[in-house]
């Protein structure tokens, strides 16, 4: 049976023109009662509708408090220390070869991972750091939570590989989002010239990782549609093997899997990378790395 996430469901833009599209109720419930996902379909029975379309006032209210209790979690898993751990050493090696570096976030919600290295600064001030996102609402929160903050980021509303400069892409908590079938070209489209790297986090697909998922947010969330998305999102995280072959078809670029060098609890649905770093960078990213490049397993390793 197909997992199904409600927040894919009732929040839709065509990705053409960015515009988003009416989604009517009726028709997300047939289709997560379809999936034998009963309790999801009772959360979205009860969202308010105009017409018989799902009120995107309320939707994009809703969407906004999900990703403020998902940034909490992403400051309790220090997910900015685990980009910056990897991305410090990139960039580096970007900055030899004469190349301003920036750092585009895919599919950046609320921003927490931009705002957060922004307020750090430890990716260095010269980095260009912007977050993309294709839902209007949480880009305008995004952007102005960073404006209180006096940040220097910005924040795009639609595609984050339409822009012609190139960049670092980084992402978290997005691969699985994606069916299995298009993640190679996801990850094609970041094979463009001058783009040197990317970093993507996603949940790590342990057998344990569903029942960590429930825990961690049956504790932590209040939302309910937060609470079901957090557990489908770990069972449908993709395995290590899918990752790394789809990765592979970005052919410009060494891909990895950058795996905790000591055990880790597999009850946790812990956060793990798939790194991908143009073959004349790879040296001096190791270098960066020191002993943690161990932790670099893939194709290349």
């Amino acid at each position: 049976m197909t997992v199904v996430e409600i927040s894919d469901l009732v929040a839709v833009w065509d990705p053409g023109t960015g515009e988003r599209v009416p989604v009517r109720r009726d028709e997300v419930v047939d289709r997560l009662r379809a999936a034998g996902d009963a309790r999801a379909a009772r959360i979205v029975a009860r969202m308010p509708v105009v017409g018989g379309v799902l009120d995107p006032v309320a939707v994009d209210r809703l969407l906004v408090r999900v990703h403020t209790e998902l940034q909490r979690l992403n400051e309790e898993l220090r997910m900015a220390d685990r980009f910056a751990e990897l991305l410090v050493p990139v960039l580096a090696a970007v900055r030899a070869t004469g190349v301003r570096p920036r750092v585009v976030d895919v599919g950046c919600g609320l921003g927490y991972l931009v705002r957060s290295l922004a307020a750090s600064g430890v990716l260095g001030g010269d980095v260009e750091l912007v977050g993309v996102d294709f839902n209007r609402a949480l880009v305008a929160e995004a952007a102005g939570l960073a404006a209180e903050e006096r940040l220097p980021c910005s924040f795009a509303c639609g595609d984050a590989f339409a822009p012609a400069e190139p960049a670092v892409y980084v992402s978290s908590g997005l691969l699985h989002h994606l069916p299995a079938d298009r993640l190679a070209g996801f990850f094609q489209a970041q094979d463009r010239a001058g783009a040197p790297a990317f970093v993507h986090y996603d949940i790590a697909a342990t057998p344990l990782a569903p029942l960590g998922a429930w825990l961690f947010h049956r504790a932590r969330m209040r939302e309910p549609l937060g609470r079901h998305d957090g557990v489908a999102s770990a069972r449908r995280a993709h395995g290590d093997g899918v990752l790394l072959s789809a990765a592979a078809r970005a052919e410009g670029l060494e891909v990895f899997l950058f795996e905790p060098v000591r055990h880790a609890n597999p009850c946790c649905a812990a956060m793990r990378p798939v790194v991908g770093v143009r073959p004349e960078l790879v040296g001096a990213v190791r270098q960066g790395l020191g002993r943690r490049a161990r932790g670099l397993v893939g194709a290349a390793a």
